[in-house]
């Protein structure tokens, strides 16, 4: 076997447990012609799916694998197709060693599990999980992408990213992708990734001027506070955007994180009043035209999933 097949067999055989099925796959930019295979690990050898790779790379193909498993007998590759949320992500496509170096000396984040190296200064982070949902791991993927600078394409669970080993075919010379392994064992869990998400908070329908930091709360939490009686004030949402985005400078991108938390916080509402899931979708899709119907989707089903535990731990508590 060749170098570059090896090293592709021990990251895959490293990633992914022996009854995971994971896709992989053979693109030609030029052509627009995409090859995929859904295989398992005993695959690789019995069927020389890495000669089959090796052969399409060097013909000119980029070669990918999907980063969660599919279910077993999934003939295609969709989100419907995802068996569970295996690894978080980042993909630091410009800027990348300085943004590598930051979210390195990090305390949000444990150490990734591995680091793909693309391109020079181009980088794709990732670190194996457990616990998380579907939804819970696209919502943590975007909060990913904005702290750290990482492509904001790069956060549905049915992502590829380039398989170490093979020559990345964009650019000529062709680059060799090579890994770096590091916290191989662990499985990181969610409160392993200590970022500012927005959080429900009971929040009484009174007016308040602007955001403010309010006891042991995180700034996010007293920024999910402030969103939420603004609204029940009456207060347009686009003011709420733009006057929280003044405020949350700090943020890497405070348009996307305004954007965000105030649509996180009108889908809740919605929630809560009885507006059913595709009700909620299109009413987002309505007030932000710039939103897209994946987006929306995720941001009506984190609502959903938000309320559904305030409910739970209301009634533990009653």
């Amino acid at each position: 076997m060749s170098k570059c097949q090896e090293i592709a067999r021990q990251f895959l055989s490293a990633w992914f447990q022996t009854e995971e099925t994971f896709a992989l796959l053979a693109r030609y930019p030029q052509a627009s012609r995409t090859l995929q295979r859904i295989v398992r690990l005993p695959d690789l050898a019995k069927s020389n799916y890495l000669d089959w790779l090796a052969f399409e790379n060097c013909r000119g193909a980029n070669i990918y694998f999907s980063i969660n498993p599919l279910s077993f007998g999934a003939r295609k590759r969709t989100k419907n197709a995802v068996a569970a949320a295996k690894g978080l992500y980042l993909d630091l496509d410009s800027d990348g060693d300085r943004k590598l170096a930051v979210l390195c000396e990090s305390n949000a984040v444990p150490s990734p599990t591995a680091v793909i190296h693309t391109s020079m200064g181009k980088h794709q982070v990732i670190w194996r999980v457990k616990g998380f949902t579907i939804p819970e791991q696209e919502v943590m993927l975007k909060e990913l992408a904005e702290t750290f600078g990482g492509d904001r394409a790069c956060t549905d669970c049915a992502r590829v990213f380039r398989l170490p080993g093979f020559l990345n075919r964009k650019y000529s010379p062709a680059f060799a992708v090579t890994l770096d392994m590091r916290a191989t064992q662990l499985e990181y869990l969610p409160s392993d990734f200590r970022l500012e998400l927005p959080t429900i908070a009971d929040v009484q329908p009174h007016h308040i001027d602007r955001p403010r930091s309010l006891g042991s709360r995180t700034r996010s939490e007293s920024d999910w506070g402030w969103v939420m009686a603004q609204l029940n004030a009456g207060i347009p949402a686009q003011e709420i955007v733009q006057t929280l985005a003044n405020i949350r400078s700090d943020k890497p991108n405070p348009h996307y994180y305004a954007h965000r938390t105030v649509d996180i916080a009108t889908a809740v509402q919605w929630v809560r009043k009885g507006v059913d899931r595709e009700c909620v979708i299109e009413r987002l899709k309505e007030r932000n035209a710039a939103l897209s119907t994946d987006s929306a989707v995720e941001i009506a089903t984190t609502a959903l999933s938000f309320v559904q535990r305030v409910r739970i731990l209301h009634s533990k508590e009653n």
